[in-house]
C-alpha cells in the first residue's frame, strides 16, 4: 500500500505515518511547518519530508490513500491534485477505522479524562500479554508511539470529539463505529465548533447511535448531562454505569480495597479513581480479571502531563497537568487538596485554547479555582495577537473566575519570579495547561523551587 499524508508534522498524523511505515506501507508526506519532537521522529524512520512545503507533484495515480490533517487547509494545492485526480481521501480517523474495521473495538469518549483511561486500559493489557493496536492522544511510558496498526484482533481507541479534518466536519469518534465504549462525562468544551451546550452534548447522542448493536457503553454514573443523554438514547446497546471503587488514603497515597486486599496506587484523585474504574469495566470484558487489573494500575505511573511529578521534597510537591477546561480544572484541584489536606495549595492555571479564552465562555469558570489557597491565572500576552483575539486584562479574569482574591500574570518571566519567591513550606504548587506558560521550563521552575 503507498499512501500519502498531507501535514503529516501533526501529533496524530505523524503517529499514524510511522504505524504504516512499520506495517510496511510505502508512507509519504508533507506539512508547511514542522516541530519537535515531529521533526525527530519522522526523521528517525527515514519519513521526514526534504523541505516544507506543498507539492502537487507529490500526489501521484498510484497513491492507494491520500491522509489529510486537520492542520491542511481547504484549498492546500496537494487536496485539491488529489480531488482533481479523484483519489481516496482520508481523514485519520477515517483511515484509522479503514485499518480496523475487522477488529474489535474500543473506543474511549468524553470530555475529561479520555488519554488516562486509554493508558490504564494499554497498561493493563500490555502487564497481561495480550495483543492489542491502538490510538492514544499522548506518549505512554512503555510505548514507542501513539498509534499501533498490526494484525491484532483487538484495537483501543482514544475517541476525541473534535473535527476530523478540514473537508470532514464530523467528530473523530463518530467514525470508529465501537464495539465497546466509554463515555467519562459532558463538559462544554470546542466553542468555536459547538457554539451551544445543547450542540456539544448531541455529538455524544449521535455516537452512542454510531456503536454496533448489541454493543456495550460504560458511562459515569456521577455526570447528570451524560445520564440523561443515556437515558433517552434508544439504541439497542449494553448501557451500565461505573462508579466510584471502595478507597482509602493513607499518608499521601491511595489505596483501593478488594475483597479484603488491598492496591496502593501511583496516581490519585476522584477523577482517577473513576477513570480506573471506567478501565476495569472495559478490561473486564477483554477477560481480565478484576485481581489482575488492580494489580496492574500498582504500576501505573499516569500519561504524560497528567497530574504528573515535576519533583518533591519533604514540605512541598510540584505537579504539572493538561488541565485547562473548567471541568478538568476543578477535579484536578480537588484531587491534589484532597489527596494532601494538611498542605496549602498553589495552583497556577494558564488560559491558552481559543474556547477558554473566549470572553463568552470564560464566565464559565466562575467558582472551579475556589479550593485552592492560592489562585494564580496567566494569559501570554502574545497569545491574543497570535489567535487575533480581543485582549482583555485582569478586572474581567477575576470577575468571570468569581475569585477577587485570584492573581492575574500576562508576562511569563513575572509569573515565573513569582513563584520562585513563594515560600513552599507544607504547600504543593500545581501548574496546568495545555500550552506552555510563554515558553516557561517547568522542570527548571521546580528544581529551582525545591532546592531554595
Amino acid at each position: 500500500m503507498k499512501v500519502h499524508f498531507i501535514a503529516i508534522g501533526g501529533s496524530a498524523m505523524h503517529n499514524l505515518a510511522i504505524a504504516l511505515h512499520k506495517k510496511g506501507f510505502i508512507v509519504s508526506g508533507s506539512d508547511d511547518a514542522i516541530y519537535e519532537p515531529s521533526v525527530s521522529r519522522l526523521s528517525r524512520y527515514g519519513l521526514l519530508p526534504e523541505q516544507n512545503g506543498w507539492y502537487p507533484e507529490k500526489i501521484t495515480p498510484d497513491l492507494d490513500a491520500v491522509i489529510l490533517g486537520m492542520h491542511a487547509r481547504p484549498d492546500n494545492p496537494e487536496l485539491l491534485e488529489a480531488q482533481q485526480k479523484g483519489l481516496k481521501i482520508f481523514s485519520y480517523p477515517e483511515y484509522v477505522y479503514e485499518q480496523s474495521k475487522d477488529k474489535l473495538r474500543v473506543v474511549v469518549g468524553g470530555s475529561h479524562g479520555k488519554t488516562t483511561i486509554t493508558s490504564m486500559i494499554l497498561h493493563a493489557l500490555q502487564a497481561a500479554g495480550k495483543d492489542f493496536d491502538y490510538l492514544v492522544g499522548a506518549q505512554l511510558q512503555g510505548f514507542d508511539t501513539m498509534v499501533k496498526l498490526s494484525d491484532a484482533p483487538l484495537i483501543v481507541i482514544e475517541g476525541d470529539e473534535y473535527l476530523s479534518s478540514p473537508i470532514d466536519r464530523r467528530p473523530k469518534f463518530h467514525l470508529y463505529k465501537a464495539n465497546l465504549a466509554v463515555l467519562s462525562g459532558i463538559a462544554w468544551d470546542h466553542i468555536n465548533v459547538f457554539p451551544t451546550f445543547e450542540n456539544y452534548t448531541e455529538q455524544f447522542e449521535i455516537f452512542i447511535q454510531t456503536m454496533v448493536p448489541g454493543g456495550t457503553v460504560f458511562y459515569a454514573g456521577n455526570d447528570e448531562a451524560l445520564q440523561k443523554v443515556i437515558a433517552a438514547n434508544t439504541s439497542k446497546i449494553n448501557k451500565i454505569k461505573y462508579q466510584l471503587p471502595q478507597y482509602e488514603v493513607v499518608n499521601g497515597i491511595t489505596i483501593i480495597t478488594y475483597k479484603e486486599k488491598q492496591y496502593p496506587l501511583e496516581v490519585f484523585g476522584e477523577h482517577n479513581l473513576l477513570n480506573i474504574e471506567a478501565a476495569r469495566n472495559i478490561c473486564g470484558e477483554l477477560g481480565i480479571s478484576t485481581d489482575d487489573f488492580y494489580s496492574s494500575m500498582v504500576t501505573f505511573k499516569g500519561a504524560a502531563c497528567r497530574l504528573e511529578l515535576l519533583g518533591k521534597n519533604e514540605a512541598t510537591n510540584i505537579y504539572k497537568d493538561f488541565a485547562h477546561s473548567p471541568s478538568k480544572l476543578k477535579a484536578t484541584i480537588n484531587a491534589v487538596k484532597s489527596q494532601f489536606p494538611d498542605r496549602k495549595l498553589i495552583a497556577c492555571m494558564e488560559l491558552h485554547t481559543f474556547s477558554s479564552l473566549n470572553k463568552e465562555f470564560l464566565h464559565e469558570y466562575a467558582g472551579c479555582m475556589n479550593e485552592a489557597d492560592h489562585a494564580i491565572v496567566f494569559i501570554d500576552a502574545h497569545t491574543f495577537i497570535q489567535k487575533k483575539m480581543e485582549p482583555y486584562g485582569e478586572d474581567f479574569v477575576k470577575e468571570a473566575f468569581d475569585m477577587p482574591t485570584l492573581q492575574f500574570y500576562n508576562q511569563p518571566e513575572v509569573l515565573e519570579a513569582f513563584l520562585q519567591q513563594q515560600d513552599y513550606t507544607d504547600k504543593n504548587l500545581l501548574l496546568m495547561s495545555s500550552g506552555n506558560f510563554g515558553g516557561v521550563d517547568l522542570n527548571d521552575l521546580a528544581v529551582k523551587i525545591l532546592n531554595k
